[in-house]
């Protein structure tokens, strides 16, 4: 059995067993605050729980080291439609520690695609292309200042509001401890 052919049975029980009714919400955030974390997998619940955010409390974003890193990019874009449209009135950028992102170098990743048969010649196209790949390969030294620059892109994009509160966090990914890096009612 395949994996997509195991979530479709779970599914189909799910949906008959009504499982959902319990997640019904609208698509409002109760808390009126976006949180933009890392996709790393021990935060799917945990980052949750120790926010103190259920279902229906927050729009959560998430990509690879919670990073906002084009100011005209799918996040950023997605920020501001959960300020304008859907009601946020507060962000949280959220990273922790012993992300993957941290000293993430483009040269590793590019020897990975070659050894998974990405053929070369795509990177020199791209490249030729303009695309500075190596850039946007490479990861941070250090999750705090990726979480302030983070929150500078926010806080001085030109179409974000002034009167929104940016917060910088960093969460222990093992025990859901919070530290502020940026406290955006200070800021």
């Amino acid at each position: 059995m395949t994996l997509l052919s195991e979530i479709l049975k779970y599914n189909k029980q799910y949906v008959e067993n009504k499982e959902y009714e319990k997640y019904q919400t609208t698509k409002f955030p109760d808390k009126k605050m976006v949180i933009l974390t890392c996709m790393d997998t021990r935060l799917v619940e945990l980052l949750p729980q120790a926010m103190n955010v259920k279902n229906g409390d927050v729009k959560l974003i998430k990509n690879a080291g919670a990073i906002v890193s084009h100011p005209f990019g799918s996040v950023m874009r997605s920020i501001l439609v959960a300020i304008y449209e859907l009601g946020a009135k507060e962000v949280s950028i959220v990273g922790h520690h012993g992300c993957g992102m941290k000293g993430l170098e483009a040269d590793s990743f590019l020897e990975k695609c070659g050894q998974a048969g990405l053929d070369e010649e795509i990177i020199k196209t791209l490249t030729n292309a303009g695309i500075d790949i190596k850039s946007w390969l490479t990861g941070f030294q250090s999750v705090e200042e990726s979480v302030e620059q983070s929150v500078k892109m926010v806080k001085n994009h030109p179409m974000f509001p002034k009167n929104i509160h940016v917060h910088g966090l960093v969460i222990c990914a093992e025990t859901g401890k919070l530290d502020v890096v940026v406290d955006g009612y200070q800021s």
